[in-house]
């Protein structure tokens, strides 16, 4: 039974993450052998590792790692007897092994025009964000699918606990507050993007403060500010929605460190 690596082809080139789940030990009676396997997706499992109660685990721990991107492989031993619902007697190991494609992790400060636009159009990428603003008026009733809403009135602390090669994009309505935030990602060091909304005034005025508190040119230069694909034009929010939405889509495709 390979329909598996059939399903497992199509899942690649959708870019779907999907969890490979292999019996690779077996001890005494088992409801199928060594090597069996069986294919996860969210939506659907492909082939079977035996039925019952040993699949219906191996369906939710699979699933699970898929809700959480944990992209670890995983063994789990399993026996195969009246706790698990089963009768076969015997034992068997199961390898879990996610097949994620790597999705950005978007810290998007601001939930003004700009950020609310920007939301909607993250939501629909492959990434995941939190939306950061300590004004919780500012957010709609619903968040889009895939987006955190951190409604925070120490913002610098999300910058600390966001994971090594995370996106970060500025777009507060505070200029002192995109200035904390901007040294903070920038004394991280290991941002996969960091975009700040503003003119080139505007850059060059934080070029000189960032100068001040000892931030080196080099990381200075990391920063994209103005933000957005150049060559998409425009001032309204959904403009430069578009035009930031762009470079983050190249960022990405290129693999980080735009």
């Amino acid at each position: 039974m390979d329909d598996w690596i059939e399903a497992l082809a199509e899942a690649r080139r959708r870019g779907e993450p999907c969890v490979l789940v292999t019996l690779v030990d077996e001890r005494g009676s088992t409801p199928r052998n060594r090597g069996t396997k069986m294919l996860v997706t969210a939506e659907r499992a492909v082939n079977t590792i035996g039925g019952g109660h040993l699949e219906f685990q191996a369906l939710a721990i699979a699933r699970e790692m898929l809700q959480q991107g944990d992209a670890t492989l995983r063994l789990e031993r399993f026996p195969l007897a009246a706790r698990l619902g089963q009768c076969c007697g015997g034992t068997t190991s199961v390898l879990f092994e996610p097949l994620i494609p790597p999705r950005p992790q978007i810290a998007l400060f601001g939930a003004g025009h700009v950020g609310r636009a920007l939301v909607n159009i993250l939501a629909t990428l492959p990434c995941r964000v939190r939306w950061v603003d300590g004004r919780a008026a500012e957010f709609p009733a619903a968040m889009p699918p895939g987006v955190q809403q951190e409604i925070c009135d120490e913002p610098l602390e999300i910058v600390d606990a966001m994971p090594p090669g995370s996106y970060f994009i500025v777009m507060t309505h505070d200029h002192a507050l995109d200035l904390a935030l901007a040294e903070r990602i920038l004394r991280r060091g290991d941002a996969g993007y960091f975009g700040l909304i503003g003119s080139l005034t505007k850059r060059k005025r934080f070029e000189y403060k960032l100068g001040q508190r000892g931030i080196s040119e080099q990381a200075v230069a990391t920063m994209r500010c103005p933000l957005g694909l150049p060559d998409v034009k425009g001032k309204l929010p959904a403009e430069i929605a578009v035009a930031v939405a762009g470079e983050i889509i190249a960022c990405y495709g290129r693999g980080g460190q735009g």
